[in-house]
């Protein structure tokens, strides 16, 4: 079992992909209403080994001499990864133990304004930045953001470093009705995606609940409508939990042991997590397609959120 490696999950986007935690739970420079993850427990913008180089380096080399390759290698996990001062140290280590894996950062974007930053992970072959507002005020509401991070220097810092990327930046933008949806900010949005020039924008909205109570997710209509509104090239709605389950690398296995946990009594997150032993970011892929399809369903009690079998 490893304590900073996770999966490989099944992704739409990234086929197998073996998951690298590079910060703890949950460090990160953004507290987003809507994280399925968990609240933010140490916000920050200062980039520092959180986890060490060493002991990332010693599983990765394990799971290369015990496992076959997956088709991705993912930095993301339960923060931000970009915070990790060792970043660039870990993906020359990968690409000098395993060139052919090709490297993907799953990162909320915000740390790109540092030219260190976009300097550590300029040889990943993708980056998936995360823009979900264009003014301070939605930004505020939405991301909550470490203090010291403004939203004009966050666009400037993923469009800095797409300038001087080689690989594929695929934009993710994730919709929440009542926070960003309205026609002003929408537009702001397509300003500065047009500013950024991704190679793809991806429509995401909410499965499950975040940390703040009564919100909802877009409907799959309200995405379609902002991408007509748009009028934009390669934007597309990032697939629905059921679909995932079509993924051939999604795992029956993973998704029974959750169900029979469950079943036995409610759980959290990170119930599941400490029982079973499986990274959180993996469990939420088999949450939200259990959920999708009623078989589970969340209460929020003091402690959290629980999940629990959904009465016939």
């Amino acid at each position: 079992m490893y304590k900073y490696l996770f999966g490989p999950v099944p992704s739409r986007r990234l086929g197998m992909s073996l998951g690298v935690d590079l910060v703890p739970k949950k460090v990160c420079s953004l507290d987003c209403v809507y994280c399925e993850v968990g609240k933010t427990t140490k916000l920050t913008i200062v980039e520092k080994e959180y986890i060490l180089f060493d002991k990332i380096k010693e599983e990765l080399l394990n799971y290369f001499n015990n496992n076959p390759d997956p088709d991705y290698i993912t930095f993301s996990g339960s923060g931000e990864p970009t915070l990790n001062s060792k970043i660039g140290d870990i993906l020359g280590f990968i690409r000098q133990n395993r060139p052919n894996i090709p490297v993907a950062v799953l990162t909320n974007g915000t740390m790109l304004f540092d030219k260190k930053v976009r300097e550590a992970i300029i040889d990943a072959d993708v980056i998936l930045p995360s823009l979900d507002a264009a003014t301070q005020a939605v930004f505020e509401k939405i991301n909550r953001p470490a203090k010291g991070l403004t939203i004009d220097k966050y666009i400037k810092g993923i469009v800095d470093f797409k300038k001087i990327f080689k690989g594929k930046l695929w934009l993710e933008i994730f919709i929440l009705p009542g926070y960003n949806d309205s026609e002003s900010e929408l537009i702001e949005l397509k300003n500065a995606i047009q500013k950024i020039n991704p190679d793809s924008i991806q429509l995401n909205t909410l499965d499950r609940p975040g940390t703040v109570s009564n919100l909802k997710g877009a409907s799959k209509k309200e995405l379609q409508d902002i991408i007509n509104f748009w009028k934009l090239d390669n934007v597309q709605i990032i697939s629905s939990a059921p679909e995932r389950k079509n993924i051939q690398s999604y795992r029956t296995d993973i998704e029974t042991a959750i169900v029979e946990t469950i079943l036995r009594r409610p759980c959290t997150l990170d119930d599941l997590n400490k029982i079973l032993g499986i990274h959180v970011n993996e469990i939420n892929k088999y949450l939200d397609v259990l959920d999708a399809e009623n078989i589970i369903e969340s209460v929020e009690q003091e402690r959290g959120i629980f999940y629990q079998i959904k009465e016939k």
